[in-house]
């Protein structure tokens, strides 16, 4: 029973989820802003019980569930963005009837990220996976009165079901060849699934399935019109948090459970990585919605994590890690960034139909100062500029690539780094460079709050990677 412990951060953040969702019961509209401090308390308690957990090991359920170092690294960024996410969720929930629905389907987001991160059984791993995906179709469409927000629910949702019904499909053939759904179990059993079509299909099933979690090309059709059509908050969780949920199962599917397949897969994600981060960053360059380029820029930077599926060394992976890391605090900042933006132009023009245009970020930097120079770093971050936490995460995975033979992959990695960096420094040029007729306007203290710690992480990686590295190479060391 001693080992229950634990689970001691999820058990309290689904028990802050309940609580947010029963007082909220009993207060009135204008009371309501009081849930969001107490969401982001929960979320912080269960930040430090898993901080307090590190270096802790262990199973539970017969083995369902595994508490190691990936799994804690991973636990570790869902709820760091979760934080940002709430914190900044303030603003955006003000006056709204709906507030303690919004946080509890946030915080059982989460609960079901995190035990993605633990799942040790394929079974596991597809329910809490469903858990975290139920709670973020109904946060897509959570502006019920926005045909946008409800189109970008539905859009996610139908996906998001086909993705279900492969991912099944895959765990069943499976399961079919070797009679267990545990991971390890898969893993000591795979003898039949090698060289067999069986094995063929399944990692195919696999690999779409978690395709369209993850948005790699073509599994990405969901993702602009997606994170376009969300509130910038949820946009936020999506790219931030739900993006690394898809990477954590792919880590233990593939290299666990599947990696006697390795010689079916390895090619296929070459390729995927390939397309993915070119065709991402080739189309952001002509977007004008920010929201639907930094979602063209996610399916990017997937393609550079997906690099680790390819190399399979410990750096690499350990990069990969780093980047998840990175790429979390990274674009939450930029999202709730666009959110303080989108504020900003609702407040003034309430019936504007496109307020996360590119237009709307004309001289941001004399209207709202913090807001601007947080993107900036934000966005120099995502395209890899030095002394940042994507610098960091890009220099370990792309040296980790040439040190493997595979200089050519890095290349395209590289020269896709520098085509983004147009699109990034555009969105730079527009706030501080060209003129707006609009006045500074007071910043929501929320947003401002939540982008700040974003940056204090983007650049103490940056400044100081040696502590986050090394977490990243212990979590690597569970999958090598």
């Amino acid at each position: 029973m001693a080992d229950l412990t634990l689970l001691t951060p999820e058990l309290t953040l689904v028990g802050t989820g309940l609580v947010v969702l029963l007082i909220g019961l009993f207060l009135n509209t204008n009371t309501k802003k009081i849930l969001g401090y107490l969401a982001s308390l929960g979320v912080l308690a269960s930040l430090v019980l898993v901080i307090m957990s590190l270096g802790r090991e262990g199973m539970l359920f017969n083995d369902t569930l595994s508490f190691d170092a990936l799994s804690q690294f991973f636990k570790l960024v869902f709820l760091s963005v979760a934080l940002l996410v709430s914190i900044a969720s303030i603003k955006y929930t003000e006056g709204n009837s709906h507030t303690e629905e919004f946080y509890s389907l946030m915080i059982f987001a989460t609960a079901g990220m995190m035990f993605v991160a633990s799942a040790n059984d394929l079974m596991v791993l597809f329910v809490a996976f469903e858990l975290a995906s139920l709670a973020t179709y109904a946060l897509a469409g959570f502006e019920k009165k926005n045909p946008i927000s409800l189109e970008a629910s539905m859009k996610y949702f139908m996906i998001g079901s086909l993705s279900a019904a492969l991912m099944l499909f895959g765990i069943s053939f499976i399961y079919g060849a070797t009679g267990t759904t545990s991971i390890p179990g898969v893993a000591a059993n795979i003898d039949i699934l090698l060289g067999s079509p069986m094995g063929l299909l399944s990692v195919v099933l696999m690999i779409a399935g978690l395709g369209f979690k993850i948005a790699l090309v073509p599994f990405h059709m969901w993702a602009p019109d997606t994170y376009q059509g969300s509130p910038s908050v949820v946009s936020s969780l999506l790219a931030a948090g739900s993006k690394k949920m898809g990477f954590v199962a792919a880590f233990k599917v593939f290299m666990i459970a599947l990696i006697a397949l390795q010689a079916e897969w390895t090619t296929a994600f070459a390729v995927l990585a390939v397309i993915t981060m070119t065709l991402g960053n080739v189309v952001a360059l002509s977007q004008t919605s920010v929201k639907r380029m930094l979602a063209y820029s996610s399916v990017a930077q997937a393609g550079y994590i997906t690099m680790a599926f390819v190399v399979m060394s410990k750096t690499a992976l350990a990069g990969a890690i780093l980047y998840a890391l990175s790429h979390g605090f990274m674009k939450a900042g930029a999202f709730i960034a666009t959110a303080a933006v989108v504020y900003m132009v609702l407040s003034e023009k309430k019936d504007s139909e496109t307020p996360d245009d590119i237009d709307n970020f004309r001289g941001l930097g004399r209207r709202m100062p913090v807001t601007a120079l947080c993107m900036t770093i934000f966005l120099f971050a995502l395209a890899g500029i030095p002394l940042t936490a994507g610098y960091m995460s890009k220099f370990v995975l792309f040296a980790s690539t040439i040190e493997a033979g595979l200089v050519w992959l890095a290349v395209i990695a590289i020269l896709n780094s520098a085509i983004s960096l147009f699109y990034y420094a555009r969105v730079v040029k527009y706030m501080y460079f060209l003129p707006s007729d609009g006045e500074k306007i007071a910043e929501p203290m929320p947003y401002t709050f939540a982008m700040l710690i974003a940056v204090i992480f983007v650049l103490a990686i940056g400044f100081w990677s040696e502590p986050f590295l090394y977490w990243a190479m212990e979590a690597a060391k569970v999958l090598i």
